[in-house]
């Protein structure tokens, strides 16, 4: 038997797009997220994601490891959100006992200008996991990734010097218009996403500190047993450990040269330092 993940790519999008019809039908009946993922991109977020969506009491989307709703899919409405996810009845017979959380990841929603706002008032009570990297080394994976995807032509110096004059004023649009999706926001923030203080500092003003765990990619590869079972007591799951926890989405190349790794460190110093202090300790990656 085929398994989802493996499937071809034209049976994955009629069956999402099956499941997103009949999803809309018999949306009264279907969860919402109890928790979300919400970055950061090339984060380890999908290793992650693999290991929840392995756990017995959780439920993920149809089809998906995100749904974009809450930054490029917001204009369709809750009930196409919702459609997503499966329905109740069902996921508690999965649960084996236990109180079923659904939940998706998408790393765009933390960075996303409207996102955090739509998401607590769409979800009042969910719980966000936010999974961080060394900013330096995210930058870089996410410009390979942009590469690999065909959404970047630039190599990654020239992407650098290029990113305010291709964001600027590209908030506002997105402010200005909620349907408005920005493309050099979305694939080419490879500097201001690593800007973690004040994306961190946002959550914890609309949703409290207690409904938002913070964790880093450098412990969970190190060392995931521990942080993997703190994200599970943070949520509120029954103790339970995978096989094995693998790495997803890795992506082979060059090492960064060292004068952008110099460039960058120095750069995103500054910002550490304000992460160090919101959070009263210092990241993982300058432990």
């Amino acid at each position: 038997m085929i398994s989802r993940r493996d499937a071809p790519q034209w049976v994955k999008e009629a069956g999402r797009a099956a499941t997103r019809a009949g999803g809309r039908l018999t949306s009264g009946t279907r969860m919402l997220p109890d928790f979300l993922m919400v970055g950061t991109q090339r984060g380890g977020t999908t290793s992650l994601f693999r290991a929840l969506a392995a756990h017995p009491a959780t439920v993920q989307p149809n089809f998906h490891k995100g749904v974009h709703y809450f930054d490029v899919n917001y204009p369709r409405g809750l009930a196409w959100y919702r459609g997503h996810f499966p329905v109740r009845a069902l996921a508690e017979r999965r649960a084996e006992g236990a109180v079923p959380q659904a939940f998706e990841s998408a790393g765009y929603y933390m960075h996303h200008p409207l996102a955090p706002e739509r998401i607590a008032r769409d979800l009042p009570g969910v719980k966000l996991l936010v999974l961080l990297r060394d900013p330096v080394v995210r930058a870089y994976s996410a410009h390979k990734h942009e590469l690999a995807r065909g959404f970047e032509t630039e190599p990654f110096e020239r992407a650098l010097d290029l990113e305010p004059e291709r964001l600027a004023g590209e908030v506002e649009k997105i402010k200005a218009d909620p349907g408005h999706v920005s493309h050099a926001h979305r694939h080419h923030s490879y500097l201001d996403r690593g800007h973690y203080a004040d994306q961190i500092e946002r959550l914890f003003a609309l949703f409290g500190r207690d409904r938002v765990l913070v964790r880093y990619a450098e412990d969970f590869f190190g060392e995931p047993e521990p942080c993997f079972d703190s994200i599970l007591e943070f949520l509120g799951l029954p103790p339970w450990r995978p096989a094995a926890f693998e790495r997803h989405n890795a992506r082979p190349g060059s090492p960064l040269p060292d004068h952008l790794q110099r460039r960058l460190a120095e750069y995103y110093a500054p910002w550490d330092d304000k992460l160090a202090a919101l959070l009263g300790a210092e990241p993982a990656w300058r432990r």
